[in-house]
C-alpha cells in the first residue's frame, strides 16, 4: 500500500502534467509544501527522476495497451517501410507433439 507522501507526489506529478509543466523535484516539493503535506524528502527526487522527460498523459492513456507495439517500432528502427519486411521474417512456430500418459509409464488414474 502506498504511503501518504508517495500518493501526494503522484497527485503533484499529475497536477504538473495536466498544466503541461515539466516535472522537477523543486516543483513537486513546492506543491507538496503548499498543500501542507508531510512527506519524506526523497519522494520528490525519485518521482522527478522517474517521470522527467516523459509524457504522463501518454503513459496514463496507454496503460492497458502493453509494451509490444513500441518494442516492435524500436526494433524496426521506426521506419514504416521496414514493417512488412519484419513481418515476413517471423519464423513459423513448430508445434511439438504432446506426449501421452502412456509414453511416461503411468496414467492419470493408475
Amino acid at each position: 500500500m502506498a504511503s501518504a507522501s508517495e500518493l501526494a507526489c503522484v497527485y503533484s506529478a499529475l497536477i504538473l502534467s495536466d498544466d503541461d509543466i515539466e516535472i522537477t523535484s523543486d516543483k513537486l516539493t513546492t506543491l507538496l509544501k503548499a498543500a501542507s503535506v508531510d512527506f519524506e524528502p526523497y519522494w520528490p527526487n525519485l518521482f522527478a527522476k522517474a517521470l522527467g522527460g516523459r509524457d504522463i498523459k501518454d503513459l496514463i492513456s496507454n496503460v492497458g495497451s502493453g509494451a509490444a507495439a513500441p518494442a516492435a517500432v524500436a526494433a524496426s528502427g521506426g521506419d514504416a517501410t521496414d514493417a512488412p519486411a519484419a513481418e515476413e521474417k517471423k519464423p513459423e512456430k513448430v508445434e511439438e507433439e504432446e506426449e501421452s500418459d502412456d509414453d511416461m509409464g503411468f496414467g492419470l488414474f493408475d
